[in-house]
């Protein structure tokens, strides 16, 4: 069963053509047809979401408000492991209604009370109040306007709220020093082989986070790619803060 789960994804992710004019029918095209085993094929290809959960866990404070954006079946949460009565209330906010119906289920079997579900756009979506975090697992690569959603996210959270990232990427040509730098064939490869999933690796993710956040972490690791055991697609993990100081309206 779990073959044949994971084998009708990776239909839907290399063959079945993606269908919509707005961005919410595409991700609902690609997404309601393997919504039920989205989470256990992507387990084994989506790496590093406990360990920036790790990193964060330290610097959340206690009763935090928390938002997941790109959330989808709240699986990322999963990885909070325990702690997660910790926090006073989570979000988790996606397009993708297949994804949010999982979501909702998963939800009412663990028991979590204090999380909630949101339909909306990441890039113009705001809470009532400001929060202490916010996340992002694998979603900013499927934003088209992720740089806008970069800047919501900073716009939502405290002045010394947290902002947690993981995803795919590529490097710059040159990139920061201390920073990694990806042969020419990854960097050219791995976009092309995520295009026909709109998924999006950048070189600006990083550079970007780095100027809107004081950066705590950031890890550049490789993952393997389910049934293709010589392949490793890089991904990063990033942790920042928003500044203390006041700030303008509208930053």
């Amino acid at each position: 069963m779990g073959l044949i789960s994971d084998l009708k994804i990776l239909y839907r992710m290399a063959v079945k053509p993606i269908r919509g004019r707005t961005h919410q029918e595409r991700l609902e095209s690609f997404y309601s047809g393997q919504a039920r085993g989205y989470d256990d094929f992507r387990k084994r290809l989506l790496q590093g979401r406990k360990e920036m959960w790790q990193h964060l866990a330290a610097r959340v404070p206690p009763q935090a408000d928390a938002i997941d954006m790109g959330g989808g079946t709240a699986a990322n949460l999963e990885f909070i492991g325990e702690s997660i009565s910790s926090f006073r209330s989570i979000t988790v906010v996606d397009l993708s209604p297949s994804l949010l119906a999982v979501a909702r289920q998963r939800i009412a079997d663990r028991g979590w009370g204090h999380v909630s579900t949101v339909e909306a756009d990441a890039t113009a979506w705001q809470p009532p109040e400001p929060v202490d975090l916010v996340t992002f697992s694998y979603s900013l690569t499927m934003i088209p306007d992720w740089f806008a959603a970069i800047d919501n996210a900073r716009r939502m959270l405290k002045p010394g709220g947290l902002i947690g990232v993981v995803d795919f990427y590529v490097s710059r040509k040159y990139p920061e020093a201390g920073r990694k730098r990806h042969a020419w064939l990854t960097s050219v490869f791995w976009p092309i082989w995520f295009r026909s999933d709109n998924v999006f690796p950048s070189p600006d993710h990083v550079p970007y986070l780095h100027r809107r956040f004081e950066p705590l972490v950031l890890e550049e690791h490789r993952a393997r790619i389910p049934y293709f055991p010589t392949s490793r697609v890089p991904y990063y993990i990033f942790v920042g803060r928003k500044p203390e100081t006041l700030e303008t309206p509208g930053e």
